[in-house]
């Protein structure tokens, strides 16, 4: 650990010289609103740059202040949001912003404490929010920061035990600038990102390799420790998408599973892979639609992936006539193209239905 407070100063025009070399333009970096860093910092949890990008130009365009998400439908949100995955954490966006308005009058608290008292916002985001928006001096401390701070000081704590957290974030305070800690902050973030990345860094134009544990000892792919992930799950998924004329049923998602609060199908889980519709016949209301429709040729197989999950899925197309009466059970309605346009989805049957022309 560097033990005097003149190697901390040079450590930090190392890094912030860096920084002003090599940081990115990102757009949520060119404002101290904190609501829009806010937004960004939820975006792009588990989301790279490309990726949430486009969806933080279209959250700003559609709500510029946290009054207009508070006001807006959750629907909307939803369904903007759709296609980033954890939707829980659109939800509680939209939960805090009306927070935020309703108890704060549109304001955002000032300090990594009272931020992080608000729904969705973890010990990191309250810390970014913080530094960036109100030069608050305190550290925010990410998986890059984590890598970044493992490897230059040869930290072999378990990032994702308790003890690592405090012993990280003990070690990113001792060294956060005092003059400047939101640049401090964005910095050491991109330096994980772009420098001192998970995979074969590029340690020769490195300027902390004079003092890096990880380079001194070839440890560079051992740091930081991480215990491992939690087994993948397995399901499998059958979905039923009834269509009379240019309707399909749908439904909205309210069980504590994935996808709450958007619309799929009737779904039918199964043990393993159903390669016959006779396998069906066991639902009461699945059988009886069935029996009054033709059911098109054996699906292809989907395979969708969530972070402790792989969803094995068919989609069955079932035509039915016109002329046949349907008594749907209340929670399930039949939509228009238009309408199902509109609708949150989850990006899974978004793309079906779009592959099969329907929207």
């Amino acid at each position: 650990m560097l033990s005097d407070h003149l190697q901390v100063i040079d450590f930090n025009k190392k890094l912030k010289s860096w920084y002003l070399q090599n940081h990115r333009p990102l757009l949520w970096r060119q404002t101290r609103d904190p609501y829009k860093i806010w937004l960004s910092e939820i975006i792009l949890q588990q989301t790279r740059v490309a990726q949430g990008t486009p969806y933080y130009e279209r959250f700003v365009a559609e709500y510029p202040t946290v009054f207009d998400l508070a006001a807006a439908d959750e629907r909307d949100v939803l369904r903007l949001w759709q296609g980033l995955g954890y939707y829980s954490r659109a939800r509680n966006m939209h939960f805090t912003a009306k927070q935020i308005v309703g108890d704060f009058e549109g304001k955002f608290p000032e300090t990594a404490i009272q931020l992080s008292k608000l729904k969705g916002l973890g010990n990191y985001t309250a810390a970014a929010i913080a530094s960036f928006s109100f030069g608050e001096i305190v550290p925010a401390v990410d998986g890059n920061v984590y890598r970044v701070l493992s490897r230059l000081f040869g930290v072999f704590t378990d990032i994702l035990s308790n003890e690592g957290k405090k012993e990280f974030t003990l070690l990113a305070s001792r060294l956060i600038s005092q003059e400047d800690p939101g640049t401090y902050n964005q910095a050491m973030i991109e330096f994980g990102a772009l420098q001192c990345v998970p995979v074969s860094p590029n340690c020769a134009v490195c300027p902390f390799t004079d003092m890096c544990y990880a380079y001194e000892f070839g440890l560079q792919s051992k740091l930081p420790v991480k215990a491992k992930k939690a087994a993948v799950r397995k399901r499998y998924f059958n979905y039923f998408i009834f269509k009379q004329g240019d309707r399909i049923a749908m439904q909205e998602r309210n069980a504590k599973d994935i996808w709450k609060g958007l619309y799929d199908f009737p779904l039918i889980e199964s043990a393993d892979h159903v390669e016959s519709p006779d396998d069906f016949m066991g639902n009461e209301f699945v059988s009886g639609i069935l029996q009054k429709g033709i059911i098109r040729e054996i699906p292809k197989l989907y395979t969708h992936l969530l972070t402790h999950q792989r969803l094995n899925v068919r989609f069955w197309w079932v035509d039915i006539s016109e002329s046949v009466l349907i008594n749907l059970p209340p929670h399930l309605f039949f939509y228009t193209p238009d309408q199902v346009h509109e609708l949150p989805k989850p990006i899974l049957v978004d793309t079906v239905l779009r592959e099969e022309g329907y929207i």
